[in-house]
């Protein structure tokens, strides 16, 4: 705890420099009223690392830049694309040696929390970034909050979904299914009438809390402090995931790229349907001979015999603690830029994914966006994880949870229960075990 205290102490007399940077009153601190009303008089450089997939998504990002750059044409911007699997621990290697760190990070919703308690990360509180906080979906905005105080702003909203091909779907004669029985006898009519796959359940542990959440469970319980993971409903969800495995209905998975392979068979237009976000819908909207956007259908996760919900994902824009003051200004006018409704409503329109603002609905392209359209009751059904600094470490365990029961035939219970204790061990020793 002391090292969590000291940390946050010492954010917040750097905490008080951006916001007199930022919100500029009647005093006239190091950047002055002039720069802020002046965007050519701005100066510094800054080093973003971009976590999004360098393919598709990372171009868009840069293009922004280049719009920033024209109208802050002397704030130099690092761009880095960072493969997301090694962000997480590259940042936290650097924050810890104080050294090579980036002064803005694209943040996974769960690490914000874990960042903030280490003490990593600028409180944003006071600041212009948070002047207009209203306008941000509560729950995407929920993300950043830590110990009362809020480490960042939501650049992105997602959740899973059923994605599935259209032109599969109606040659087979078959409807959108609701539940996962019904999902089942779905696939199982579209391998039998178009010699296509029915289904591709990627073994993942992200992938799998659609099916724990299906029968009412969860991993932990914040609230009593408890360890939840190996619950009975937690079994019956994973049994439903197998079974849509063992019964033909879904492709025995790979135990390797499980990920890749899953998005080639659908862009190659051999399985119809698969459990994925709007991350990928530039991916495959630009896959050759799938048929564009008018073939992907999107409909919310199938529910199981408690409900239907996927996990509440996305991420944020933090600030390292470490960015000297004079970068303050620089990095406020960086993030204000890229966070805009206007920018947010170009990335949707380009890549499909969810603005966090309620202002970039209002915008004309996003309102007529139907791949938008269709992720917004996807959206509201989904479930908050728990936004505790130990969040971002349940989903190694989940991995080889996932791996050893829907590739490798391990019975779920066992495998469950091992996860269990592995959150008891290393990552929430001071919750109780069922």
């Amino acid at each position: 705890m002391r090292r969590i205290t000291k940390g946050l102490a010492a954010l917040s007399s750097v905490a008080l420099a951006f916001t007199l940077v930022a919100c500029s009153g009647d005093k006239e601190p190091a950047a002055g009223d002039n720069k802020a009303a002046d965007p050519a008089s701005l100066a510094a450089e800054l080093t973003w690392w971009d976590t999004s997939d360098a393919k598709n998504e990372g171009p868009v990002f840069q293009d922004l830049i280049k719009q920033f750059n024209a109208k802050y044409p002397n704030v130099k911007i690092n761009y880095q694309s960072v493969p997301f699997a090694d962000a997480q621990n590259k940042f936290k290697t650097a924050a810890a040696a104080k050294t090579g760190a980036p002064d803005i990070l694209r943040a996974e919703v769960a690490w914000v929390p874990e960042f903030a308690s280490l003490g990593y990360l600028y409180s944003l509180d006071g600041s212009e970034l948070l002047a207009d906080e209203s306008d941000y979906n509560k729950t995407a905005l929920a993300s950043n909050k830590f110990d009362g105080k809020t480490y960042g702003v939501p650049q992105v909203t997602d959740s899973l979904a059923l994605l599935y091909n259209k032109e599969l779907v109606e040659k087979a004669g078959v409807s959108v299914p609701k539940t996962w029985a019904e999902l089942k006898t779905a696939a199982q009519t579209v391998k039998q009438k178009t010699g296509a796959e029915g289904l591709y359940v990627n073994p993942a542990g992200y992938f799998t809390l659609p099916f724990l959440y299906g029968e009412g469970g969860d991993l932990v319980d914040t609230a009593s402090k408890k360890i939840v993971v190996n619950s009975e409903q937690n079994v019956a969800g994973l049994k439903v995931a197998k079974d849509l495995i063992d019964s033909g209905a879904a492709v025995k998975p790979s135990a390797t790229d499980s990920y890749g392979t899953m998005m080639t068979l659908f862009k190659e237009k051999k399985v119809a349907f698969i459990i994925n976000g709007p991350w990928e819908v530039a991916n495959v909207k630009a896959a050759p001979g799938f048929g564009g956007l008018e073939n992907l259908g999107i409909a919310p996760v199938p529910a199981g015999s408690a409900k239907a919900g996927a996990p509440v994902g996305g991420h944020n824009y933090v600030v390292y603690s470490g960015v000297p003051q004079e970068k303050a200004a620089a990095a406020v006018a960086f993030i204000k830029f890229m966070n805009s409704a206007e920018s947010q409503a170009a990335l949707a329109d380009k890549l499909g994914v969810l603005p966090t603002r309620t202002s970039a609905y209002d915008i004309a392209s996003v309102k007529s966006n139907a791949v938008i359209s269709a992720f917004k009751p996807v959206v509201e059904s989904a479930v908050n994880r728990p936004w505790i600094p130990e969040g971002g470490q349940f989903f190694g365990p989940l991995d080889t949870l996932a791996t050893e029961v829907l590739v490798q035939n391990k019975d779920a219970k066992t495998s469950l229960d091992a996860v269990a204790q592995k959150y008891k061990a290393e990552v929430v020793p001071s919750y109780a075990t069922n």
